[in-house]
């Protein structure tokens, strides 16, 4: 049976999402059962694209030269807000959907397609922005950079977890390889001959680790090597690891890169090995509009779902919509789909379970009913937005001083 609130228009939301149910079940199972990789998402990103095209929104397709990026739009009357609910359809590798993002991406559109079926009384522009690469790549950074978010007020989009959280941080953080050159030789009969690459890369983890203890509480580094060599009989001419560097902010991480660096330069100098070091792109702290994540939350309320205050630590990761959150308001709330932890097996199962279908609905609600406060309630967009406009102000004076 659907919720009842005290709104008409919010039920006649509701009823909206509810009567596409079993649609919107399908969808986010077959998101589930086909996962695709960062910037590999075509079928994916055309499964979210065909309900939204179907109801009407203007389609268009490789927003900012991503090729799995698309932006759909639909206009209710003349000027007010945009508003835009953010998808992500990227999966992991080997473990597929243990992220959630085939709900995430399934319960923009959803919200979006709700609030066209509803016909509530509002006025305002309605976009759905599929942001691929999320887990690799940086989609929303490259988005934001091309100018994808100018203009909109305000964005949104709910994320799978094991705990109701509207609002939560997340740590700045950007990935960096670090590529290893040395030079082959026999390792028993003339290793004198030859420089370990891989001995650059160990040594490279042993000076990282030491520095733990010199980093804030807040920080994060963990890597993998991506090649350790082809045979034990072979110095290694060649080797690579990657690393992800996490802080709080932009400008703690900028003091983690340095260190960091001089800890894999200087393995590169005591094995005579060479390195190039390829930086990805940096993923900005996220800020938390405020007064859109209590819309949201009033909104649960009336879904009867009740929102958590955060851990006072540790628990953060890291997302691309917190560069989104530097150019315009934003909320990235959590919602529980059961006891289970991200990039897991068992998160994975969870994201196709009933249990996170059911989140997955719930959320629609909340986005929609949000995207219909701002759109429909003058007090409500100006709060969000006057929010916004004086933590730019803050922030820049900041960085002009510092």
């Amino acid at each position: 049976m659907s919720e009842r609130t005290i709104s008409a228009q919010k039920d006649k939301i509701i009823n909206a999402v509810d009567a596409a149910g079993d649609t919107l079940h399908s969808l986010a199972l077959s998101l589930h059962k086909n996962p695709e990789l960062s910037f590999q998402e075509h079928r994916s990103a055309g499964e979210l694209i065909a309900p939204l095209r179907e109801a009407g929104f203007t389609i268009e397709t490789g927003t900012a030269g991503l090729e799995t990026a698309f932006r759909a739009s639909w206009q209710k009357g003349v000027g007010g807000p945009t508003i835009a609910l953010l998808a992500e359809y990227d999966a992991l590798p080997e473990l597929g959907h243990a992220c959630g993002h085939n709900l995430i991406g399934t319960a923009s559109v959803a919200a979006a397609l709700a609030l066209k079926a509803a016909d509530v009384d509002f006025t305002g522009r309605i976009e759905v922005i599929g942001t691929p690469a999320e887990e690799d790549g940086g989609g929303k950074i490259i988005m934001v950079e091309k100018g994808v978010f100018e203009g909109i007020d305000a964005v949104m989009m709910f994320h799978p977890r094991e705990k109701n959280m509207v609002v939560r941080g997340a740590l700045a953080c950007y990935d960096a390889t670090f590529k290893f050159f040395g030079k082959a030789a026999h390792a028993a009969s003339a290793p004198q001959l030859g420089i370990s690459a891989l001995d650059a890369v160990i040594h490279s983890f042993n000076g990282i680790n030491a520095l733990r203890q010199f980093f804030t509480d807040d920080v994060r580094v963990h890597g993998v090597i991506t090649h350790g060599g082809s045979a034990a009989n072979i110095v290694p001419a060649y080797a690579e690891a990657k690393f992800i560097l996490r802080a709080a902010t932009v400008g703690g991480l900028a003091e983690v890169r340095r260190k960091v660096y001089a800890a894999v330069t200087g393995a590169a100098e005591m094995t005579g090995a060479r390195v190039e070091i390829e930086e990805g792109l940096v993923y900005a702290e996220r800020n938390n509009n405020l007064a859109l994540a209590a819309s949201f939350t009033r909104n649960l309320a009336l879904l009867g779902v009740e929102s958590n205050d955060p851990p006072a630590g540790g628990g953060v990761g890291s997302s691309d919509i917190g560069n989104v959150s530097q150019v315009t308001a934003a909320i990235h709330p959590y919602l529980r789909i059961g006891d289970v932890t991200p990039h897991t097996p068992e998160f994975a199962v969870a994201a196709g379970s009933p249990a996170g279908l059911a989140t997955m609905i719930t959320a629609a609600k909340a986005l929609a009913m949000t995207t219909f406060d701002l759109c429909h309630d003058a007090d409500t967009l100006r709060a969000v937005r006057d929010e916004f406009t004086q933590w730019q102000s803050q922030t820049n004076a900041a960085g002009e001083k510092s």
